[in-house]
């Protein structure tokens, strides 16, 4: 079995170079060429086009930014659907809205494909680990064709419905998470304007019933770029995180869900990729937060 993966971000490199580890043969694909080298190099070959990947494997892996990505990637010239998808098994993996999602897989099947939806819970660190969390969206029988590869990434794999739940659900998933950063750049602004030295209120907050699981790893860096130091880069940078947002806005919206928790946060996210945070690791938003009060 050979596997492709169309779209060579940070996580589908973590995803491809967790299945060469796992023993697996890979052929990739992505816009940009140079994004492809670190996995070349060690061992996947090169498709010129996502229509060529899919020539060439029996699974293909779709892993992109957005919605116009995958218009791209599927319905543009040479995309996956202008090649014969006969016996292909198609496994989109990105976070994009649900109608989006229906719209590929009518289109996977017509050319002669097998589709399933399966965006994940999780970032690069978890990807290379193969502790991923999966939500899959299609047939039973076409979740199960998937679950050798799948569970070679992920740590827990769950069917939650039909093609668009996947999507849906993760979109749930990640509200709280989004949300969150927003409401700790509150907290510390709250306890720096009281004098509060903000090591000790981020260690405090660490180990509160309020907080997440991942925070605690977290609050000192956010608390050393409020100090100044220079961020690294991003496993899941702010601009991801607003496009999310936007994303579970609109979905909320066309489904008649008041969500003004969600609103705001979005508000604060485009704020802070206006601001130049874009590229910046997401949980950065509460030091972003944090610096915005201190100038006030």
């Amino acid at each position: 079995m050979r596997i492709g993966i169309c779209g060579t971000g940070n996580m589908g490199s973590a995803m491809g170079e967790r299945l060469i580890k796992e023993g697996r043969k890979l052929s990739v694909w992505n816009r940009t060429y140079e994004r492809t080298h670190d996995l070349l190099e060690q061992g996947a070959a090169f498709a010129t086009n996502p229509a060529a990947l899919a020539a060439g494997c029996d699974v293909v892996i779709s892993m992109v930014i957005d919605d116009d990505a995958i218009a791209s990637v599927y319905e543009g010239e040479a995309g996956l659907l202008s090649a014969d998808l006969g016996g292909t098994l198609i496994i989109e993996m990105s976070t994009i809205r649900p109608d989006t999602v229906v719209r590929i897989a009518k289109g996977v099947a017509e050319a002669g494909g097998r589709f399933l939806e399966c965006p994940v819970g999780g970032s690069v660190q978890p990807a290379l680990n193969g502790q991923l969390l999966g939500l899959a969206g299609g047939e039973a029988e076409v979740v199960e064709a998937a679950r050798p590869v799948l569970e070679q990434l992920c740590r827990r794999l769950d069917h939650v419905g039909p093609v668009g739940a996947g999507a849906a659900m993760k979109l749930a998933v990640n509200l709280p998470l989004v949300v969150y950063w927003e409401a700790v750049g509150e907290a510390l602004a709250i306890a720096d304007k009281a004098g509060i030295d903000l090591v000790q209120a981020a260690d405090i907050l660490g180990d509160t019933s309020g907080t997440i699981k991942v925070a605690p790893g977290r609050l000192p860096r956010i608390v050393d770029v409020v100090k100044g130091e220079r961020p690294d880069g991003a496993a899941f940078s702010m601009a991801g995180m607003a496009k999310d947002l936007r994303l579970m806005s609109s979905v909320a919206a066309g489904q008649g869900i008041a969500a003004p928790v969600t609103d705001a946060a979005s508000a604060s996210y485009e704020a802070a990729v206006a601001d130049g945070w874009g590229e910046r690791e997401g949980v950065l938003l509460a030091a972003w937060r944090v610096i915005q009060t201190s100038d006030d």
